[in-house]
This record gives structure tokens, C-alpha cells and sequence, in this order.
């Protein structure tokens, strides 16, 4: 289902949901908090939570009935996650559902003793949040991203773009400080794809367009956008001055394609989502985070916008086409 179809979905059948789960009714009311990275308005986020909570709902926690669901947006804020991350364990919550790696920093930096499940973290062990997948601690969760995926990444631009010799790496280094792994797999490809590739460090919004035209400028150069919340922030920037510069780009996740993006492969976010809730679920019966191992990503994504593809002059060779999960006329 898509992200922009659900969220007026789910108004209709959460209205008439049948409470069907099995949380016991007659149990003490539960809080639960939810800290999301980005802005309340952001309807990629929105379809997140609203995944987490239908899956709640099947199970039978019911807000308002037996849990009390408080939600946070920080609006890609640091000062603001920070602070609402503190608001959501000062209310002594029985489990915070963490929505990626800045999120569940920020609340592991306050907090080793309130139960954590984080939906989409990059790195949980290089985070240091977890021993390993096998032994947690008082946070557990799903992992986003596994170590070929940089080198998927090199791969799909040299297919969409077969005369590719330079892709430059775009992030921001103060949002994406566990950039290692995803770096490391995109070098570790980039002899046998005989692609240069180099790294650009942006910290605000006005560098992008100097990166942008600078690759614009180098022949055979394209863009690929690392899965980290800058980025994510600034999808639509990016996603027009590629557009306006004609560079070929690959990003890390669907909503990109669907944005304008060139072509996008990635971690279904809404899947990780929906399978945090029955972690939520025994932790909020009474299991302990380090009970329930991490778990790697499961289901991927590839989406091309074939009407940017067309408007940026690159034919998309009909392979590549055939293997897409989606294909945006």
C-alpha cells in the first residue's frame, strides 16, 4: 500500500477496528512513548507511527483504554529530541519505541534503566547500543541497513548510468556519525564497478547546490544520498537540484523515488515498523529488551521514477525496469 493512500486509510478502519487482540483488559493502563525524528507534518513519519499503532490495535492496546500512547516529533531539531526525550522518561513509561539512530541515542544518553525498541537503526552495535544482535541490553530493536548495501547502491547507478566513472557520497556529518559501514561498502565496490568515489560533507541546506553543481560540472558524475536525517530532512532540495542539474542520483529509501527522486533502494521503513509491535507487545507484557535479540532487515525495496529519468534524458535500461518493485510513470 502506499504511504500517501494510508494515512486516510487507516482514519476509516481504525473507527471501526474490532479489538480482537489478547491484551487483557482488566490489566493496569500502560505508557508507552514514541520519539520520532522528524516534523509531525511529514506524512513518511506520519505513516510510520500510524503503522506501529494499527499493529497495537490488533493485538488490543487500545489507547486510552488500556495504554497511554504519548508521541514526540523533534522536527530534525537536536535540542528538541533531547528535550522530549526527557519529557518521555520523566513519565516512567513501561516502553519508548525509538524511531532511528539519533533517536535512540539520545534516549540511551539518559536513560539504561526504561525499555527501549528501536524501529530503524543503521548500525546498533557500531552505535554501541547492543553487544551484539544476540544480547541487547535494555534497548533492542531492527536494524535499516546490511553491510552490501553502499555497494548495491554503486551498483544500481552504474546500471541506470553505464558510463558513470565518479559518484560522489552526500551527507552531513553531525547527522550521520555511524556513516562508516555504509562508506566502507560503497569503497569496497567501487574497484570492480571502476567508479572514483569520493565523499562531499554538507552542513546546511546552502552547500547542497554547491555540491550539486560542482558534480554537475564533472562528466560522468552522479549522486548517491546516504540514509541519515539531513538527507532525509532535505529530500525535496536535494531531489530538485538534482532535477535542475541533471545529475543522476540514488537514495536509500522509497519516499524519494516518490518525490522526484531518480531511483531509490532501500529497507521497507513502514515493515520495520510493523514489525517493532510485537516487540512492544512482550516488552509491555512484561519481557525485557534483552530477551528479544535484534533483528536484521528483511524486506527491500526498488522504486524508479521513470518520468525523471525521461526528464533528466537517461534511459533506464528494461532489465533494470523488470527487477523494480515499482515503477513511477
Amino acid at each position: 500500500m502506499r504511504r500517501r493512500n494510508f494515512i486516510t486509510l487507516l482514519g476509516g478502519v481504525a473507527a471501526a477496528w474490532p479489538l480482537v487482540g489478547h491484551a487483557q483488559q482488566g490489566d493496569r493502563m500502560r505508557r508507552l512513548g514514541i520519539l520520532m525524528a522528524g516534523a509531525e507534518s511529514d506524512l513518511h513519519y506520519q505513516a510510520d507511527v500510524a503503522v506501529f499503532r494499527e499493529g497495537l490495535q490488533k493485538l488490543g492496546w487500545v489507547d486510552g483504554q488500556n495504554i497511554r500512547i504519548e508521541v514526540r516529533w523533534a522536527g530534525f531539531n537536536a535540542e528538541t529530541m533531547r528535550r522530549y526525550a526527557e519529557e518521555l522518561i520523566a513519565l516512567q513509561p513501561d516502553l519508548i519505541l525509538s524511531n532511528d539512530t539519533p533517536t535512540t541515542a539520545t534516549l540511551l544518553q539518559q536513560t539504561r534503566t526504561v525499555p527501549i525498541v528501536f524501529a530503524t537503526v543503521a548500525d546498533p552495535v557500531g552505535s554501541g547500543f547492543v553487544a551484539s544482535f544476540a544480547r541487547p541490553g535494555n534497548a533492542t530493536g531492527f536494524a535499516v541497513y546490511e553491510a552490501s548495501l553502499g555497494g548495491k547502491w554503486l551498483e544500481l547507478l552504474k546500471e541506470t548510468v553505464p558510463n558513470v566513472s565518479r559518484a560522489v557520497v552526500i551527507l552531513n556529518p553531525a547527522t550521520a556519525p555511524f556513516a562508516d559501514n555504509q562508506l566502507k561498502s560503497i569503497n569496497d565496490a567501487a574497484t570492480s564497478f571502476g567508479v572514483e568515489v569520493s565523499v562531499a560533507h554538507v552542513h546546511d541546506v546552502s552547500e547542497l547546490e554547491i555540491v550539486v553543481a560542482t558534480r554537475a560540472r564533472e562528466p560522468n558524475s552522479g549522486l548517491i544520498v546516504l540514509n541519515e536525517d539531513f538527507m532525509i530532512a532535505h529530500r525535496a532540495e536535494i531531489i530538485s537540484l538534482a532535477a535542475r542539474y541533471r545529475v543522476p542520483a540514488v537514495y536509500p529509501f522509497r519516499f524519494f523515488a516518490e518525490l522526484g527522486g531518480l531511483i531509490s533502494y532501500g529497507v521497507d521503513l513502514n515493515d520495520n515498523f510493523r514489525r517493532a509491535v510485537p516487540y512492544a507487545d512482550r516488552v509491555l507484557r512484561g519481557a525485557k529488551p534483552s530477551e528479544l535479540p535484534v533483528q536484521a532487515p528483511v524486506k527491500f525495496e526498488l522504486v524508479i521514477n521513470l518520468k525523471t529519468a525521461k526528464a533528466i534524458s537517461i534511459d533506464i535500461p528494461l532489465q533494470l525496469k523488470q527487477r523494480a518493485d515499482e515503477v513511477i510513470e
